[in-house]
């Protein structure tokens, strides 16, 4: 009760600042970013609450940097919390109350090395996004003027150069021109995934707990990204227990439980880590595809062989995709390496 707490309603180019102690408001102002970063370093060590958004993380660690106790929370649970209309004042008391809610669970934040490979996917998934946009213009173009692809003779590659080339076609130059252009478009998006994926290996050899998270199965670099990111580093783990991490992915089934009663359902079609969840599952299927084609090597591959002919392969993929999150929290916990025990004679 005698530390302050500080509620932080985050802008582009302004910065609200309630400060709260002893249930007393003891000011609500408005602040440039230069003037509340000068704020947090006069200021006595307190609570500092941010709503999270694009840049809390950033103040998040400058607050730290300071010697604040600074922590995140969700902005949906201040927009519940807030009683008045919405404005800056009342969203930054609105922060401060929700903060002080029994059993209140903040936001994990990210450090600048989580930042800097989350930005890497996210340039990279874009990058991937516009090359399917691309690919699918190119051939539905083509297509209407009867032109399809083969995979024989160079694909849509081979389809594009040849309607180029071809001076009997009856195309005009404008439309050569721009169908070479967006050619070139595509294949500059090509080379900068390639580019995207060498800066992502490179990445990995810099982390050895995103190193030692390649070992489990399905998991690549991406993967290995994706779950550091998630999890945390082994000095600062981000959830309690592998079975939370499992949830917040969204690979465990909902529950609605009430009077006594249990009830689980599926796995829901809408999670906060929809990205990760389909990564994981899709590196799943990978494993699970290649497992139904031969003998179990392992006893985790035995009982997926097992899950596998009892529920089907999308049932078992998400069932790896669940184990694979608790033992790689497992991991980062203890700081072991993972070895899949083998078939004794």
């Amino acid at each position: 009760m005698n530390i302050s707490i500080a509620g932080v309603d985050l802008a582009k180019k302004v910065i609200q600042v309630c400060v709260v102690k002893r249930n007393t408001v003891l000011s609500n102002k408005e602040m440039t970013p230069d003037q509340f970063k000068e704020w947090l370093a006069k200021s006595k060590p307190m609570t500092v609450v941010f709503e999270a958004c694009s840049t809390s993380n950033y103040w998040k660690q400058t607050a730290q940097q300071y010697g604040h106790d600074a922590k995140l929370i969700s902005a949906k649970l201040v927009s519940a919390i807030r009683q008045k209309q919405k404005t800056d004042a009342n969203d930054a008391l609105a922060i401060v109350q929700a903060s002080q809610l029994a059993d209140i669970q903040f936001i994990n934040g990210k450090s600048v090395a989580q930042q800097e490979l989350q930005s890497l996917l996210r340039m990279r998934e874009l990058a991937v996004k516009q090359k399917i946009a691309l690919l699918n213009q190119v051939r539905a173009l083509l297509a209407e003027f009867n032109i399809n692809g083969s995979p024989a003779k160079g694909g849509l590659n081979g389809v594009v150069q040849r309607t180029l080339e071809d001076a009997e076609n009856g195309f005009s130059m404008p439309f050569r021109d721009a169908l070479h252009a967006t050619w070139q478009a595509c294949l500059l998006t090509i080379n900068r995934i390639k580019a995207y994926d060498e800066c992502l290996a490179q990445a990995v050899k810099q982390h050895p707990d995103c190193q030692r998270l390649m070992a489990l199965e399905g998991v690549s670099v991406i993967n290995a990204i994706n779950l550091y990111i998630l999890l945390g580093c082994s000095d600062d783990l981000h959830f309690k227990n592998g079975r939370e991490a499992s949830a917040c992915v969204g690979v465990t089934p909902i529950q609605h439980s009430t009077g006594g009663n249990a009830k689980l359902g599926s796995i829901g079609h809408y999670v906060k880590q929809g990205i990760l969840r389909s990564q994981l599952i899709s590196g799943a299927m990978a494993v699970v595809g290649a497992l139904s084609k031969r003998l179990p090597k392992t006893t985790k591959e035995i009982w997926l062989k097992q899950l596998i002919e009892r529920r089907g392969k999308r049932c078992a993929a998400v069932a790896l995709a669940n184990k694979t999150i608790r033992t790689a929290f497992a991991m980062l916990s203890k700081g072991t390496e993972y070895q899949a025990q083998a078939i004794t004679a």
